[in-house]
């Protein structure tokens, strides 16, 4: 892997550069040798930002996470890169694409999902949905700490969507017909 590591309102010491190599290196078994990952870390007010972006053939692997400290935002972005190799493997496989940018041991670990590649629902749940004004379902959503809410609008009785956004804001999602 060829790592090229920036800094925006920073500078890039030789420690967080041998903690982002050491960290996303483990990943290297994934890769061939000739891909190429990018890496920025910004800081900025207390929030420490690490964006990763790694192309390959065609499509892009990337997540960015903040924290207060750089060191434990190196980790969140390697366990969301991981995340995202697995589900990525999982649909190389099922759609028999060709991973000219992966090693061999990428398509050899034994977690991978060789079903048919279908996607299988493997719950579902049933609930009451009262009408709601979309402040009252964000409440709700913070008290069974979920990242959305489906609840029905009160206002427009139209079923509708409200989410936590990454900044701590709430989103409302509204049908369209």
């Amino acid at each position: 892997m060829k790592f090229t590591i920036s800094g925006r309102n920073m500078e890039v010491t030789a420690g967080l550069k041998d903690a982002v190599i050491s960290k996303l290196g483990k990943l290297e078994k994934y890769f061939t040798p000739d891909v190429e990952v990018i890496v920025t870390l910004s800081v900025e007010k207390e929030r420490h930002k690490i964006e990763v972006t790694i192309p390959v053939k065609g499509d892009i692997i990337r997540s960015e996470q903040e924290s207060t400290d750089m060191y434990i935002s190196i980790d969140l972005v390697t366990e969301v890169i991981e995340r995202q190799l697995k589900k990525y493997r999982t649909k190389l496989i099922a759609k028999h694409q060709d991973g000219i940018a992966f090693s061999h041991d990428f398509f050899e670990e034994d977690d991978v999902n060789y079903d048919d590649g279908e996607i299988r629902i493997v719950r579902t749940k049933r609930f009451g949905m009262k009408p709601m004004f979309p402040e009252d379902a964000c409440v709700q959503m913070e008290l069974l700490g979920h990242n959305f809410f489906v609840f029905s609008n009160a206002e427009t009785d139209e079923v509708n969507v409200v989410y936590k956004r990454k900044n701590g804001t709430y989103g409302l999602i509204e049908p369209e017909f």
